[in-house]
């Protein structure tokens, strides 16, 4: 007879360096990909800076990413129902904006 059960989730512990736990702003994300990895580089825009800095690359397999993906709409799911509906800055046409920042869509 087939074990119908989901397997159990482990608890992971995490060790986190002083330096990591403060943790990086962005506000900004460039993704791309290779058939064999994805790369995601979290940048900071500021006004009046030209461009963006990157501030941590992310490097990870298609499978992984996949995964974080789930996870992540998962998460924002979650914080929904707990906080409301995340909206999107519009244009004065309705339109959602794009990510730039400075306001030049």
């Amino acid at each position: 007879m087939a074990n119908n059960k989901e397997p159990q989730a482990q608890n992971l512990k995490l060790n986190i360096a002083s330096d990591v736990a403060e943790g990086t702003y962005s506000n900004l994300v460039v993704i791309s990909h290779t058939p064999a990895e994805v790369v995601m580089d979290f940048a900071q825009m500021l006004p009046g800076q030209e461009g963006a800095v990157v501030r941590q690359r992310i490097i990870m397999n298609p499978v992984h990413a996949k995964r974080t993906l789930a996870a992540l709409s998962d998460n924002i799911r979650k914080y929904e129902q707990q906080f409301g509906t995340i909206n999107e800055p519009r244009t004065t046409m309705g339109d959602t904006v794009p990510y730039d920042i400075l306001g030049k869509a």
